[in-house]
């Protein structure tokens, strides 16, 4: 199923900005196409990734020529040999960075805080990223907390500025990727920065335990995973997992946190609300103080009501979904992942360097997909292109692995009658059917 939303109010078209979209300058019109000849294909970061293609089968080729942004740091290549150690098998590295750093970042929060009490460690989380002695790797950070002095990490995701006041970073790293010959093509993968140094947080966190002679440090912090094992997000599960496991092993390696070895309960969120629920309930009863998750912006959504409920601290790798930034949570939700508000600026760029005539943005149907879908219409909006050329589409993702694939003939057909030529596909492994519906379709997909 899906639904067309009405154009909103178009801003005023600047002749600069029509230029960049590719539109005549001084006639005031855009030279509109009376036939579309070809559909250039766009995604984000729960679909370009290797494991896409695979989704689409014999038909993989669909998407050779697709672009799109993905939160994504230039990896070094000891850091990916460091996660195929401990994931052999590893072919995206999607979120790896940003999974690694919620691992340390909440080790190196409890060591400060000298207690694996939940909110002892939520205070420190913003602190330890912001105003200390800078740091880089476990070893020397951990070494650093242990004898109470305030610190600065930056890691692998976290490396240009700390977190904001709301506990997300307050810059990012972009990558446009590109598939070739059905997988993602590294030769042509760009980097952008984006967001602002200055919204980094200048709080004070509370004086580590030593420096107050406090209270006795307990042990063991316990982590309970909460990740897509199984559902439309499970194409990007490797890198999750092997980011926070390669963390895990680390600050073990370097004598753990409190004195004592981290422990790792693993959890399935399946990118399912009942499922993620059920696990967050099983964490909460193995004595989870941390939970690293979910997968997906709906699924944190969904459970965080049940972690505040049960004083945990909930701290996601790969949630984007910008209206988060303002959730209640009673501050006790973190995450490494920048907000799409971020995002939404560096996909419409990609989109206008190919001077599009029509665009449609189809989305999942949920605060993750329509969020986005929202942040590039304004951007765009903002670029000049106006509300006549730009058509919203939103579509039901099936509910779980049971329910009946998702049918996108009628919107295909609602596309190819608008005439787009460029069209955005926000969602996870459920999106690979809006692609086969287009082909179906007729619509023919440009390399």
């Amino acid at each position: 199923m899906f639904v067309s939303h009405g154009s909103r109010a178009a801003a005023l078209v600047a002749c600069g900005a029509l230029l960049l979209a590719g539109a005549a300058c001084g006639t005031g019109k855009s030279e509109e196409p009376t036939t579309t000849t070809q559909v250039r294909l766009y995604g984000i970061d729960g679909n370009m990734i290797n494991g896409y293609a695979a989704e689409l089968k014999e038909r993989a080729d669909l998407i050779d020529g697709m672009k799109g942004t993905t939160p994504l740091t230039p990896l070094s290549d000891a850091f990916k040999s460091r996660l195929r150690s401990v994931y052999p098998k590893l072919g995206d590295y999607l979120y790896a960075a940003e999974a690694y750093d919620a691992v340390i970042i909440t080790a190196l929060a409890t060591q400060l805080a000298g207690s694996t009490e939940p909110t002892q460690i939520a205070k420190q989380i913003v602190g330890v990223t912001n105003n200390g002695q800078r740091c880089e790797k476990a070893v020397d950070c951990l070494k650093l907390a242990r004898a109470g002095q305030d610190i600065e990490y930056r890691g692998v995701s976290l490396n240009r500025a700390g977190f904001t006041d709301a506990g997300e970073p307050a810059t990012a790293s972009y990558a446009t990727l590109t598939f070739g010959d059905r997988k993602i093509d590294d030769g042509k993968t760009e980097f952008v920065g984006a967001g602002d140094e200055s919204a980094a947080s200048t709080k004070n966190p509370p004086r580590p335990y030593k420096q107050r002679g406090g209270k006795v440090p307990s042990a063991p912090l316990v982590l309970g995973g909460l990740l897509p094992r199984t559902g439309d997000l499970a194409l990007a599960y490797p890198p999750l997992a092997a980011g926070s496991a390669l963390a895990v092993k680390e600050v073990n390696a370097a004598g753990g946190v409190l004195g004592e070895p981290v422990v790792w309960l693993d959890g399935d969120d399946g990118t399912n609300p009942d499922i993620a629920k059920a696990t967050v309930a099983k964490h909460v009863r193995d004595g989870a103080h941390v939970i690293i998750g979910a997968g997906a912006s709906g699924i944190s959504r969904a459970v965080l009501p049940d972690v505040v409920a049960a004083g945990r601290v909930l701290f996601a790798p790969s949630n984007t979904d910008a209206g988060l930034t303002s959730v209640e949570d009673k501050g006790l939700y973190f995450r490494t992942a920048p907000p799409d508000s971020l995002q939404g600026r560096a996909l419409a760029d990609v989109i206008l360097r190919d001077g599009p005539h029509k665009i449609v943005l189809v989305a999942r149907k949920d605060s993750y997909g329509e969020g986005l879908q929202e942040n590039v219409r304004a951007e765009l909006e903002r670029a000049g292109i106006g509300s006549d050329r730009v058509k919203l589409l939103t579509y039901d993702p099936p509910a779980d692995a049971k329910a009946p694939p998702l049918d996108f003939t009628a919107g295909a057909q609602e596309i190819k009658k608008y005439g787009a030529d460029a069209v955005l596909v926000i969602g996870f492994a459920e999106s690979a059917q809006v692609i086969r519906a287009l082909a179906d379709s007729g619509v023919k997909i440009g390399h």
